[in-house]
């Protein structure tokens, strides 16, 4: 037996372990409580949330590009201001070469979806039998046909016009965020930095919006330039097919690369229905989009990985979950917002500390390591495998 001088000296130690690990477990379900909690209250305040959120990362992004301009000697106020122009200049025309020839392209696809509609209905016919089976079941089973009800619904003018005016007020409020988070960049940074309690506290606070604004700005802006060339080379592939409006197709198709995975499956599929309906034949009318997958291919397993490196490539299951995570909040925006989200986090938990979700269920520490590093921090696992196609 132990003595008990020793018993008295073990006791406040088990006991610290044991009011660590139940704070731990307080942790974990409000983090699983949090997690479950967001969406509804996200997609609540969606008027206030989303635009925050996409000022953010908007600022961040731009930022790079403000500090630039104020190196050459721009004045703050004005190089924030250029640097939200230039990007509102180039969002404007990609969204007239987008919309402008896809509106005539798109009156067309009544007639489409019809001519694909009676090809269909012949493929069918071929196996009218089946309908018959199913209707002699039908009937010795004593189930009748039940007849449908419609419920009309409002025409997408009538949707457009309602929507309008919050849609403008939402653009407005989030571009005045922006700017004021650009123009208040230096402030921020200094007030985060000088105002910590220790020297080391500012060099961490230092490293976190290094981490976060050179992983986010550098991922976005080096991602845009790749599905860039990608557009390009969609462009010339729709004029090569005599696709109509082929600067269009290249503008879908660098927008569309944006959403890893889920944005070049519909492009394949829009492709692939644009092919049926302009096409008689099978094998022509699927080689659209049999080529924008092959070029998918290439780009997402040779030049990608090879220009973003290990560091910037994210796990395919964070980025599926997180698309899903944020489309289910905001919808496209919010899934067009998922990658920088996911990135600024993981940048984050880099220098906070990664929990250990899965050793503490079988009795490990939640964070076995000092929750900041002194060190440059170790690759997130988040960002692992290169990303395939």
């Amino acid at each position: 037996m132990l003595p008990d001088d020793a018993i008295e000296n073990e006791t406040p130690a088990a006991m610290d372990a044991q009011e660590i690990r139940l704070v731990s477990a307080l942790v974990v379900i409000l983090g699983i409580g949090l997690f479950l909690a967001l969406p509804f209250v996200l997609s609540q305040g969606s008027v206030v949330f989303l635009p925050l959120v996409t000022a953010l990362i908007l600022s961040i992004v731009l930022s790079p590009l403000a500090d630039r301009l104020a190196s050459w000697g721009v004045p703050n106020t004005l190089a924030s201001f250029i640097a939200l122009v230039l990007f509102l200049g180039f969002l404007i025309a990609v969204v007239l070469l987008i919309l402008q020839p896809a509106i005539a392209t798109f009156d067309k696809v009544p007639q489409m979806l019809a001519k694909i509609s009676t090809e269909i209905t012949s493929l069918r016919s071929k196996f009218s039998w089946i309908n018959d089976v199913g209707g002699q079941l039908a009937k010795a089973t004593g189930h009748a046909q039940q007849r449908e009800v419609v419920i009309a619904q409002p025409t997408v003018v009538e949707q457009v016009a309602v929507a309008t005016p919050s849609v403008v007020l939402e653009v407005f409020f989030t571009l005045l965020m922006t700017f004021f988070m650009l123009e208040s960049r230096t402030r921020m940074r200094r007030r985060l930095l000088l105002e910590r309690a220790s020297f080391g506290a500012s060099l961490k606070a230092a490293r976190v919006l290094r981490q976060v604004q050179d992983r986010v700005a550098g991922y976005i802006l080096t991602v845009a330039a790749i599905n860039f060339c990608v557009g390009i080379i969609a462009a010339l592939g729709a004029w090569a097919f005599g696709f109509e409006a082929p600067i269009m197709w290249g503008g879908i198709a660098f927008v569309l690369n944006f959403l890893p995975y889920v944005g070049p499956l519909t492009m394949v599929a829009v492709l692939g229905v644009f092919g049926l309906a302009n096409e008689n034949a099978l094998l022509p009318a699927l080689a659209p989009a049999a080529a924008y997958l092959s070029l998918h291919a290439v780009e997402s397993n040779i030049v990608t990985p090879s220009i973003l490196g290990v560091r910037f490539t994210v796990s395919p299951v964070w980025i599926l979950l997180s698309i899903s995570y944020w489309t289910w909040i905001w919808g496209v925006i919010g899934a067009l917002l998922s990658v920088p989200i996911l990135l600024t986090v993981a940048a984050l938990i880099e220098h906070l500390g990664k929990p250990n979700i899965i050793g503490f269920l079988f009795g490990e520490p939640l964070f076995p390591e000092p929750l900041v590093m002194d060190d440059e921090p170790e690759e997130d696992s988040l960002i692992q495998a290169p990303k395939p196609a």
